[in-house]
């Protein structure tokens, strides 16, 4: 099978024109299965007679504003070009997904997929700002916009973050950004009190991530034998002194560099699960209204039409 390689959104668009308007049984009515990284190709049961559509060119930083804390990428940009160019001005986006960071932001979005940091720094639908998108009927979509203060178009904007591409393929995105903190440190911890870690993680003193070890994961970290717990504390010197105080409380503690985190996300790695949806009214008619010929990741999500 042929793969459609597109170097422009308006390539895309046209393309999915034609498809749209191309007679009933022919071949690209099939529609297409929408690829980047491929990381998670297997994630979901889309229609095998799909023509591959590789995103692969739209990639790299189009607007860095360092000030605003926000940046604009492609959607085939790496989760690690991402943190590269943010590193280097002191910021950092927590749009850390489980998985490996060669995977793209664009996908990360599509399948709204968080990390071991959701629960402090935001999940993907509070990290996007705006997003560009091609729906199934070739229309280019600006929603949102490209800083903190725009929310125009912000309802369209979650609607596509985690629909999988089944609405549109998202060709750029508008990211907010997190300047990284002055102290930044991770340790192993030994503890096999849950509720207290439960309580430390509840506490003034809420870490950054705070995961549960597997001696499994624990070895792939480089973490000691023992180790139960990953946490990452950050901050200014004062309250990361708090924070390390109160954690060396609950037990033995071993620091290890920020790259445990990367290490834990490639290991762990349980890649996102496409299930069926509820195909309600509301739903068929969202579908209808940007995917009427079903082209776009036909089949992933279960029967849409």
């Amino acid at each position: 099978m042929t793969t459609v390689r597109p170097r422009t959104v308006e390539e895309i668009a046209e393309l999915l024109r034609e498809t749209a308007a191309a007679p009933s049984g022919s071949n690209a009515q099939y529609g297409y299965r929408i690829r980047s990284a491929g990381t998670w190709s297997d994630a979901g049961s889309a229609d095998p007679r799909a023509t591959p559509l590789e995103l692969g060119a739209l990639t790299g930083v189009s607007e860095y504003a360092p000030a605003d804390l926000t940046i604009s990428v492609g959607a085939a940009t790496t989760l690690a070009e991402l943190d590269t160019v943010t590193r280097a001005n002191g910021q950092w986006c927590p749009l850390l997904p489980w998985g490996e960071d060669r995977s793209t932001v664009g996908a990360t979005i599509a399948t709204a997929t968080s990390g071991p940091f959701a629960a402090s720094l935001g999940r993907p639908r509070d990290l996007v700002l705006g997003l560009e998108c091609v729906d199934g009927r070739g229309r280019i979509i600006r929603a949102g916009g490209r800083v903190v203060k725009n929310v125009a178009g912000f309802d369209l904007t979650r609607l596509m973050t985690g629909a999988w591409g089944t609405l549109g393929v998202i060709t750029a995105v508008h990211l907010r950004l997190r300047s990284r903190p002055p102290v930044d440190e991770t340790w192993a911890l030994q503890s096999a009190d849950v509720a207290a870690v439960d309580a430390f993680t509840r506490g003034p003193a809420t870490p950054l991530a705070c995961t549960a070890l597997t001696p499994r994961l624990a070895n792939a970290i480089g973490a000691g034998v023992g180790a139960r717990w990953l946490v990452r504390i950050g901050g200014n010197a004062r309250f990361t002194a708090a924070a390390r105080s109160a954690l060396h409380a609950l037990g033995s503690c071993e620091p290890l560099p920020d790259s445990a985190w990367t290490a834990l996300r490639s290991a762990h790695s349980p890649a996102p699960r496409a299930n069926a949806w509820n195909w309600d009214a509301l739903s068929r008619r969202i579908k209808a209204t940007f995917d009427p010929s079903d082209l776009l990741n036909p089949g992933l999500l279960g029967d849409g039409r």
